[in-house]
């Protein structure tokens, strides 16, 4: 799908409503009248929960039903407007293959035959199984696993339990290396919404991030403003992208090779002194090694591992230095590529470190959020000598937060102790962990797996007890009190009532600890009163929430032009251009180039990522996001293409390293991308059988990712290790 520019797109959506009679006096308030319509409107704002940006939005319900919804113009990440995914959440509510009622395996698991039943007997056996495996093995064999804001009030509940093991995908398959990297350098990571000031750069530098297909609004809405007011912005990237067409210089860099292009910049900066000395003076760290250390690393050296021309990173290096300290390298989100991910992480914060831009306008502001109390519950049971599974001996020494696979792992091994419950929230940890079979194993592993979602999915297919949540325009959650440029405090309240037996987090949160025998973790009796406390407590009004969805917190300094104060947790309080943490550890003090695997003969490395209208694997049923984009497609080079004999429509299969062969995926035949390799969408080629809409739609390309490589700084895992060969169906 091609990105609609700022201006059609406002154009389009303006005649859309002038047609239909409608405009922004929808937003005006409580209650309106549409001419023409016959219709009595109501507006009530809430949050999206699409993705985990959490914009602010406005739902209209029409005569009782839910008709749209749009950004609340009082939020700072929606600004006003939603991305293509969010206009078009309100899908999800009417998805005809949502989960309805709570079910119970009839037979062995993966099957997917289900008993219906009720509430009562659903969270009952979910309780005495985790009585059961608490007795047996205590309380710390169950884990969690959970995305998104609303996984809070189940994680209380496991923690009453006396559960220790709780990990998001989000971090290993994510976001970790990234965070760790820059914390190695800074002291302080780029945060979740970004604290990316792109909206003011002068230069953005984009390596493998797609701003525009990896739909995050606000960022988005900053990049079109940042193209406006010229902005020179240079993509390092296999695949030629939405964000590449607004480019200036375009780097097709060969996979697996951004360390030595990050290198070969950082050296011309240094030698050509480009860099921002004054800060670099003032507030780095070991910059003698450094600098001493990228001697050899020329646009020569870098040039048979990339592919990119010296003269190209010479300009586009100088590019960035004539901007800075308005030079924004954006520090991606998706970052487990190769298993060397924290370190290429970490040269892309050293890059940022030579411009000048941590801390400054048009690179990386400080961001703050809004007090509020906790709920004063009682408190937790006292952690046992166990420990946590997932990083025995702090193996990974620089991992802050949980690893996923390690959770699998000790689930398969039984060490450093048996695993023998997960509790599942909005994840579809078939899809978002690599290698399949041993996602399958861990779960054949377990006495109970307990599945809480929206829809149908393939790990709901392998669960014992399955547990249908309303949706976010059904429900309340917790408070969203984000750490952003503008504090805030947000509010995600029902626009809708749940159309059949679906139930919101907390509630099954709160039955689910009474049938534990844990309802004094539970003092408050139903949400508004929970909500309406925290409020309370931080001189907060619930009635001016909810009228506007919405309270903002103070305008404060942002930058160090503004007299933020410069500091960074790191053992030296200075930007660490040498580490002296990982050189204790044993690690490169400096990030170190090592060439990536060769491509097999005959094969492609496969390389993935996002679509403008879809979130990870959660939203292809979702009726309206289905109807854009119904499947992905295969990008293969068009020369690559007419040597195998298809072109752009055909239907092929893909078949990896180790045979595992996908499902038919259309060709999309296209000089976009390197000859040696591929790209698909992340998220399609469903198997669970209750995703009708979107069963076998496409090819997954979780099922090829066999093989992956753990990073050793943080436990990440690197996927970008999966080769595939084009399949011809026979004519």
């Amino acid at each position: 799908m091609n990105l609609f520019s700022r201006r059609r797109f406002l154009r389009i959506t303006a005649g859309t409503l002038a047609a239909a009679g409608l405009g922004p006096a929808l937003l005006g308030g409580p209650r309106a009248r549409a001419a023409g319509l016959g219709g009595a409107l109501q507006t009530i704002p809430t949050f999206c929960d699409i993705c985990f940006w959490k914009c602010g939005a406005v739902a209209t319900v029409r005569d009782g039903k839910l008709w749209k919804i749009e950004g609340n113009p009082k939020d700072p990440l929606s600004q006003g407007r939603l991305c293509p995914r969010g206009t078009g959440g309100i899908g999800a509510t009417f998805d005809p293959d949502r989960l309805r009622r709570p079910l119970l395996r009839a037979k062995v698991r993966g099957e997917e035959q289900w008993n219906v039943v009720s509430w009562d007997e659903a969270l009952g056996f979910t309780a005495e199984k985790m009585k059961k495996i608490a007795a047996e093995y205590g309380p710390e064999a169950m884990g969690m696993f959970s995305h998104g804001l609303g996984g809070n009030f189940l994680k209380h509940t496991l923690k009453a339990y006396g559960a220790v093991n709780f990990a998001a995908p989000s971090f290993a398959q994510c976001r970790g290396p990234r965070d760790v990297g820059f914390r190695l350098t800074f002291g302080d990571d780029p945060g979740s919404p970004e604290r990316t000031d792109i909206a003011h750069a002068k230069c953005l530098v984009l390596i493998g991030s797609h701003l525009g297909e990896n739909m995050h609004n606000t960022q988005v809405q900053e990049f079109a403003q940042a193209v406006a007011n010229g902005c020179t912005v240079i993509v390092a990237d296999p695949r030629f992208s939405v964000a590449a067409s607004k480019a200036k210089h375009y780097l097709p860099v060969k996979p697996g090779t951004d360390i030595a292009l990050l290198l070969a910049w950082m050296h011309v900066l240094v030698k050509e002194k480009l860099y921002d000395v004054e800060y670099v003076t003032k507030h780095g760290y070991g910059f003698e090694q450094f600098a001493a250390y990228l001697e050899p690393f020329t646009p020569e050296w870098a040039y048979p591992e990339t592919g990119i021309s010296p003269d190209v990173i010479r300009e586009t290096a100088r590019e960035m230095g004539r901007h800075h300290p308005a030079t924004l390298v954006h520090p991606g989100r998706h970052s487990t590529w190769y298993g060397d991910d924290t370190q290429r992480s970490r040269a892309v914060a050293l890059l940022n470190a030579l411009l000048g831009s941590w801390g400054r306008e048009g690179g990386f502001y400080i961001p703050s959020s809004m007090e509020l109390p906790g709920y004063p519950y009682p408190a937790y049971p006292p952690k046992g000598e166990k420990g946590k599974v997932d990083n025995p001996g702090k193996k990974y020494p620089f991992a802050h937060e949980a690893i996923s696979t390690g959770i699998r792992e000790a689930t398969i091994t039984g060490a450093p102790y048996p695993i023998k419950g997960w509790l599942t929230y909005a994840v579809n940890l078939m899809y978002a962990l690599p290698n399949q079979a041993e996602t399958i194993k861990a779960i054949e592993a377990l006495d109970l797996l307990a599945v809480v979602d929206v829809i149908p999915s393939e790990t709901a297919g392998w669960a014992d007890v399955v547990l249908p949540e309303a949706t976010y325009l059904e429900r309340h959650d917790d408070l969203n009190v984000e750490l952003f440029r503008d504090s805030f405090i947000a509010l995600r309240q029902p626009v809708v009532p749940a159309p059949d037996e679906q139930k919101p987090n907390w509630w099954i949160a709160k039955e689910l600890a009474t049938k534990l025998g844990l309802e004094r973790y539970y003092p408050w009796k139903d949400i508004e009163e929970y909500l309406g406390h925290r409020l309370a407590k931080g001189g907060y009004s619930f009635d001016e929430l909810k009228k506007n969805g919405i309270i903002l917190g103070p305008k404060v300094p942002r930058t160090y032009e503004e007299g933020v104060e410069p500091t960074f947790e790191t053992p030296s309080k200075k930007i660490e251009f040498y580490s002296t943490q990982l050189q204790e550890k044993g690690f490169d003090p400096i990030p170190k180039y090592t060439p990536p695997d060769p491509v097999p003969r005959g094969t492609f490395r496969l390389l993935t990522g996002r679509a403008p209208t879809h979130s990870f694997s959660r939203t292809q049923t979702n009726p309206l996001l289905h109807d854009v984009m119904s499947e992905n497609e295969v990008w293969l080079n068009a020369k690559e293409a007419k040597r195998l004999g298809v072109k752009s429509g055909d239907k092929v299969r893909l078949k990896n390293q180790d045979g595992v062969v996908s499902e038919l995926v259309k060709v999309k035949a296209t000089e976009r991308i390197r000859p040696d390799c591929v790209f698909m969408v992340h998220g399609f080629g469903h198997t669970s059988k209750g995703l009708k809409r979107a069963y076998r739609k496409g090819a997954s390309d979780s099922q090829l990712q066999t093989r992956y490589r753990t990073d050793p700084l943080m436990g990440g895992t690197g996927m970008s290790m999966n080769f595939v060969s084009v399949e011809l169906e026979p004519s």
